[in-house]
């Protein structure tokens, strides 16, 4: 089951609906990184900047997730 929420990115409110594991893996990076949880998604957020492949802000948090916890490596 999706949960939407709505964050301030790069000052302008956007939603984004992720699965509840998906909100807890999150949360749980951006406290590692010492970020507050919209401060990362703007970041995941900015990173698709210039990127060919132009996906959507759900499907990039969930990339990033699956980069990071694959292998023990991180974005």
């Amino acid at each position: 089951m999706l949960v939407k929420r709505s964050l301030a990115i790069a000052g302008h409110r956007t939603s984004l609906a992720l699965e509840s594991e998906f909100w807890s893996a999150l949360a749980q990076a951006a406290g590692e990184e010492g970020l507050p949880l919209a401060a990362l998604v703007a970041s995941i957020d900015k990173s698709r900047e210039g990127s060919a492949e132009k996906s959507g802000l759900a499907s990039a948090v969930r990339v990033w997730l699956f980069r990071r916890y694959a292998n023990g490596t991180r974005p």
